[in-house]
């Protein structure tokens, strides 16, 4: 079979099988097998596949019908225009985490207009995207992240070596704010995040591979809050005068988070829009 059928086959195999994105899972796991991207894939097209692409193929076609996303499959996924190396013990990158970060760039970008040294603490970093997708952006930047997970924060480091170099991040192990050094808390310019907030009964109801991803990172307790209040409660602990947070979160959730802020005594609260125009980022200063 040559790539063009093959990739044929494997998009209707993936449509049958009812993966929306069946042609780009197709073509994004032939290109694994065959140690290149996607756009060669279609200058290949007529290259005809060895016996044993052909079964690893089909091995990974089948691994996705079943429900296992394409990005664990793979070992990557690609965020912020970086490739990052992926498991099962941390949650995919989104397209609509980008919106988190291009929020905290421009407000990272107002603060060194006005000389200001910036720090920035990431807390659930998960495979580290935000924090590493920041510091590249913006390599000035003093940036800690933590995780409560080991694995996790394993993979963070993994990746803020592969795609940083060495000792460009401060990583830290805990559950929030107690994964940082103590007593004497830092007070950083602007605390980011994107932690679990799907409530507990609704992650039965999500697709499989859904499911398949960690759900100490997706279950935010009962209300899907339960995380982000404690975030928010806290901040003002850690962050400077005029400091900010940001966080993402469902759309559904923003009129409760906008209270929470405003009852913490954040001014200035926000929404922010990803691509789709659907609202996924918040977040507020802190006067103090």
């Amino acid at each position: 079979m040559i790539i063009r059928e093959a990739l044929a086959q494997g998009s209707a195999d993936l449509k049958y099988a009812g993966i929306k994105t069946h042609a780009l899972d197709s073509s994004l796991l032939l290109a694994s097998i065959l140690k290149t991207d996607r756009a060669k894939l279609i200058a290949r097209g007529t290259d005809r596949l060895s016996d044993k692409e052909s079964k690893s193929y089909c091995e990974l076609l089948e691994r996705r019908a079943n429900g296992e996303c394409a990005a664990y499959i793979i070992g990557k996924k690609e965020f912020m225009g970086l490739e990052f190396d992926v498991n099962p013990s941390v949650l995919v990158p989104r397209p609509e985490t980008e919106t988190l970060v291009e929020t905290a760039i421009d407000i990272i970008q107002k603060k060194a207009k006005e000389n200001s040294a910036v720090n920035i603490l990431d807390l659930c970093t998960g495979s580290g995207a935000i924090a590493i997708s920041l510091k590249n952006e913006m390599p000035s930047c003093d940036i800690t992240a933590a995780d409560i997970s080991s694995a996790a924060l394993d993979t963070a480091v993994h990746n803020a070596k592969k795609l940083l170099g060495e000792n460009t991040i401060n990583f830290f192990k805990g559950d929030l704010y107690s994964a940082l050094p103590s007593p004497a808390p830092v007070h950083y310019s602007l605390i980011v995040s994107n932690p679990p907030y799907i409530p507990s009964e609704e992650i039965k109801t999500l697709s499989a591979e859904v499911q398949n991803e960690p759900h100490l990172a997706l279950d935010g307790g009962a209300s899907g809050l339960e995380i982000i209040k404690r975030i928010i409660e806290k901040a003002p602990d850690y962050l400077q005068k005029n400091g900010f947070l940001l966080l993402e979160a469902d759309p559904r959730q923003m009129e409760q988070i906008t209270f929470l802020l405003e009852k913490t005594g954040f001014l200035d609260i926000q929404l922010y829009k990803e691509l789709g125009g659907t609202n996924r980022v918040i977040g507020g200063r802190f006067e103090k």
